[in-house]
Order: structure tokens, then sequence, then C-alpha cells
């Protein structure tokens, strides 16, 4: 039974008299039925029931917090989802370890740079020789330091500066 003598938000939406041992009672409370409604209309009542019955009691309000989540994901997003959602985020992570891996390129191109105008005053060593810088340059930066991406989108003019040590385009 819900709160009181109120019957919970899946039993008001059945219609059906909600019993002490209503399985749906503790997690779907008679003030917030849109909750069950999205979640019976993706999965069925049944499909749910049979899932919390189950699963241990600590358990259960994890499951319905996880059907909560995926109903709401399916009802924007038909096709996919919560799937939908984690591929976008995963696009998304690609994408700025590829800025990443461009920036710390132009940190790298900047120090070599302070480096080669003032060797004086070089307190650390080269971590590259331009040798090296050359090939990083010329031969896709990123793939070179193992950040993948799917959606390969991101600008390249950075590089499309004079060499920090040769004083030539590179393409």
């Amino acid at each position: 039974m819900g709160n009181g003598n109120s019957p919970c938000a899946s039993c008001k939406l059945l219609k059906r008299r909600c019993a002490k041992d209503c399985v749906f009672a503790p997690y779907f409370p008679s003030d917030d039925p849109h909750k069950f409604a999205i979640v019976h209309k993706v999965f069925g009542a049944s499909n749910v029931s049979k899932m919390l019955q189950e699963l241990p009691v600590h358990q259960r309000a994890d499951a319905v917090s996880s059907l909560v989540y995926e109903a709401n994901a399916r009802a924007m997003d038909p096709v996919y989802g919560c799937v939908g959602a984690i591929s976008y985020l995963q696009n998304q992570v690609s994408q700025l370890q590829m800025q990443l891996a461009v920036t710390q390129a132009e940190i790298l191109c900047v120090q070599m740079q302070q480096e080669h105008d003032q060797p004086a005053l070089r307190t650390t060593p080269i971590l590259l020789e331009a040798d090296d810088k050359s090939f990083l340059l010329q031969n896709n930066l990123p793939q070179f330091l193992n950040f993948t991406s799917s959606n390969n989108n991101v600008v390249y003019d950075s590089f499309k500066k004079e060499s920090c040590l040769y004083g030539f385009l590179i393409d």
C-alpha cells in the first residue's frame, strides 16, 4: 500500500487495489504517477514486476532508477534510447582528446621555439629531437599519441604554421 490509504502510482494507473505486499509501492509512490507511467509504457507492468521480484530487495531501488532512466531516454530517442546518449558522449570525449593532443603539440612547438631562440637559457632537456618533432607534425599527431576519434572534424589549421625550428610550411 502506498502512502497511508492511497494506492501506489502503478496500482492507480492499472486501476487495481494496492495490496500490502505490492512490489511497486516502495518505488512508485502515488505522488509521482509519471514515473511509473513512462516505465509501464516502455517495459510493461508485468515485465517490471517480474524484474523486481527476481532481484534482492536491496537492489530494487537501483533497478527502478535504471528503468526510469532508460524509459525517459527511450521516450526522447525511441530508436537508440540511452545508447544514443552514451554514443554522443563518447564522440564528445574523442573530440576533446583530439583537441587536447593538438594543444599539447602546440605547447611543445612553443617550448621548442623558445629553446631554439634562447639556447643559453635552457634549463630542461629537449624532450624530442627536431627530426622527431617534424615526424609528429607530418604524420598525424593524434594517431601517434593513441588518441582515436570516430569523428575527425577537428581543425588542424594550427599545424599550417611555420615550423618551430625550420621555417617551412607543414601541410
